[in-house]
Order: C-alpha cells, then structure tokens, then sequence
C-alpha cells in the first residue's frame, strides 16, 4: 500500500498527486515538492490516502519534507519580490506604449525564473522589455499570455451575487458554459445579467443546468396543445421548480396544471384553429389578389348576357 496526498500550488488551483512516503502530514500543511520547474512548495489539500501499489500513477514523485521557518521566508521574500517586478514591469510597459495588460508576477520557489502574466488583443513584441527585466532582476525572464478568464482567476473580484468569484476561490477548472444553460432556466438573455467579471458567461450558469433539465423532462413546451379533463388549452408559460404549467383556453381564461396530472398522450403539437369563414381563400393562395382573368373565369355568367352578345 503506498498513501497519496493531493498538493496545490495556488488558492483554487489544480490539484496534483505526490507520494506521502515517510513524511506525515495531513491537510493544510505546507510541504516542499520537487517539480518539473523545480523545488517547490505547496500546500496539502487531502489525504493521505491508501492507494494499491498497482493503482499508483508511474513517475510519482514523493514529498521531500515538511517547510520549517527558513522556506516560509523565503515564499515571503518572492512575494515581495513579485510586486517589485510587477511595478518595475508596469513602468517599462507604459513608457514603451506597449498595447498589453500585466497581470501578475510569479517568482518560482528557488528564485530561478520570474514569469510575466499578461493578456493582449493579439501578438506582442515584448523582446526588448525582456532585456529590461533580465537587466534588472538577473533571473530568466518568462512571458505568458493568457486568457480573460485565467486573469480573473488571478486577480479575483466579487460577482454580481455578492460573493468572491468562484474560480478564485474553489472553482479548480474551468467548463465550457453555453447561452442554451441559460434559456433552459429561463433567464433573461441580457449580456449584463449573464456575463462575469471576464466577460464571459458565468460559470455558475452550469451548476443547476443538468437539475433543470431533468425536472423539464416531464412537462410540455410553450406552444404546445394539452387536454386534461375539461381542459383544453396551450401551455403559455412553463413553472420547472413548482412542476406546473398554464394554459390558455379557447375562451382566453388561464388554468394552471400540475405536471403529474397530463399525461404525455394528452399532448399534441398544436392548437386547433378555428374553422374558416365562407369567403375566404385556402392554401397558396392565402393573401394573395386574383388577376382579372381568373375573376372573369370564376364569375358566374348569365344565359341572357350571352345572348345579348351574339352578333345580330
């Protein structure tokens, strides 16, 4: 059996699997990794965890130790060095006109490399700004471009619902939201309403989308014709969390329905329209004006008329 403990590097970031070996930790602890870019330190959100040794994923690699006084100080020490880069960076880009927005500044655990986050509309020559920060930090210099929705994960912000945006705060992963989760809960399309910090559509548009369409499953759609009893009418409006829909009847009144009481045969596509008038044209030809020929073939003549017409 060997025991797995899940480490993050960031507040709500991704979580990633290392060996617990002989160390005994347990959730909050800090603890120092080696990673693809180096020492490290994380922070452990769960476990240990008994796993078969078969089951465990190959490469793993184990904690190293707990972080004693000296490696907190040092996390402190790259902090404070983040904002200084981050305000050099700030000064250097403005007075070059560069179009781009900083965003964060990463220094890795060993002081190896300083990562530069930013977003852009397109393609940015930052060569000489790296020259800059390479001149003034005397570490390798990287520039990563990101999108909106990374930015605000980074810098964080409170939502429109009054809370601190789930992605800086326990959202790990970002899934695909679409203005379909939004219709099917019947919320207005305005940008404004539906639209995050980022500009996007809010995340939490997925969290209740799989609910709504379970409880939509057994109740008819806006438009459709439903006979319950007594009751024939269309369904104007769809109540999902009451279960109940309202049909409007032929004599304009409204009829509200549990959903449990129609029965799916009891639902047709559409209302029967009431029965045309003498008079009026079918089919095609519906709205359109009959040329004078075909009023003349249609009109009915007289037998006296047509005498009258022979040629004395």
């Amino acid at each position: 059996m060997a025991q797995i403990v899940r480490i993050q590097f960031t507040t709500a970031g991704k979580l990633y699997d290392f060996s617990a070996g002989k160390t005994t930790v347990k959730p909050g602890d800090r603890v120092i990794v080696e990673t693809e870019r180096g020492k490290s330190i994380g922070q452990v959100v769960a476990g240990p965890i008994d796993v078969e040794d078969s089951l465990v994923p190959e490469g793993i690699k184990p904690l190293q130790r707990l972080a004693d006084l000296a490696d907190l100080a040092t996390l402190a020490a790259n902090t404070a060095k983040e904002k200084e880069a981050h305000k050099f960076c700030l000064s250097r880009i403005k007075e070059r006109g560069m179009d781009m927005k900083l965003v964060r500044v990463e220094y890795l655990f060993d002081g190896s490399k300083a990562i530069f986050y930013f977003t852009a509309d397109g393609r940015v020559d930052f060569r000489e700004l790296v020259k800059d920060l390479a001149h003034a930090f005397h570490t390798r210099i990287e520039m990563r471009q990101i999108g909106v929705r990374d930015e605000s994960k980074m810098v964080g912000g409170i939502g429109i619902c009054g809370r601190e945006l789930c992605c800086s705060s326990y959202l790990r992963e970002f899934e695909p939201v679409s203005v379909k989760m939004a219709k099917e809960q019947n919320l207005a399309l305005n940008p404004s309403k539906i639209s995050g910090q980022c500009g996007r559509l809010l995340c939490c548009l997925s969290y209740e989308f799989e609910t709504y369409c379970n409880l939509r499953k057994g109740l008819p759609k806006c438009g459709k014709r439903v006979q319950c009893g007594c009751v024939d009418g269309e369904v104007v409006k769809v109540n999902v969390l009451d279960q109940t829909v309202t049909l409007k009847t032929t004599d304009d009144s409204l009829v509200i329905l549990k959903g449990e009481e129609i029965a799916p045969e009891n639902v047709s596509d559409r209302v029967k329209k009431p029965p045309q008038q003498k008079g009026e044209q079918q089919g095609g030809d519906k709205g359109k004006a009959q040329g004078p020929g075909k009023q003349r073939r249609n009109r009915p003549v007289d037998v006296k008329e047509r005498k009258k017409e022979k040629p004395q």
